[in-house]
């Protein structure tokens, strides 16, 4: 079942489940999710699954705005790339409950400002533990797609999922 908590997203979760044919576990997570302009258009000016990205983008799930706070952009600009600076300086005016963002850089700055981070593999894990897919296909097919996981987090995260089953 969704939750009603406030998410914004980064470009690298959402391309990644658009690359791993995923994208519906957002759905099943999320009520709605809020990308800044400067990810939609990331997004689209890629190549792979554009028509995807394109559909959930606008979809009502999800609402596309500019931070009001530029001057927080600029300042995360400094380490962060356009649509992580974005995503975290609208997190921050929304109050977000949630930032979905993959770079660690971002992961940072983002801890920084209190505000909670996962990514492709927490939602990815999140499915799993609720039966909605084998974690360990699902990490093969994000390697795969290019998103690099370190072998220790790719073994917990399939020891996490298993230990849930045993009830450990």
């Amino acid at each position: 079942m969704p939750t009603d908590e406030g998410v914004v997203a980064d470009t690298s979760p959402l391309l990644n489940l658009a690359l791993i044919d995923r994208l519906e576990l957002l759905r099943s997570q999320f009520s709605s999710i809020t990308v800044p302009e400067a990810v939609r258009s990331e997004l689209l000016a890629g190549e792979g699954e554009v028509d995807r990205l394109e559909s959930l983008l606008e979809s009502e799930f999800v609402t596309v705005t500019r931070p009001q706070r530029t001057d927080l952009v600029r300042e995360f600009q400094t380490e962060l790339d356009e649509g992580e600076a974005a995503a975290i300086a609208l997190a921050i005016e929304h109050g977000a409950e949630l930032v979905l963002i993959d770079e660690r850089d971002g992961r940072q700055v983002a801890r920084r400002h209190d505000l909670p981070v996962t990514g492709v593999i927490g939602v990815l894990l999140k499915a799993a533990e609720r039966g909605e897919l084998a974690i360990e296909p699902a990490l093969n097919a994000l390697r795969d797609a290019g998103f690099w996981i370190d072998d220790e987090l790719y073994q917990q995260a399939i020891d996490a999922v298993d230990d849930g089953r045993d009830g450990t």
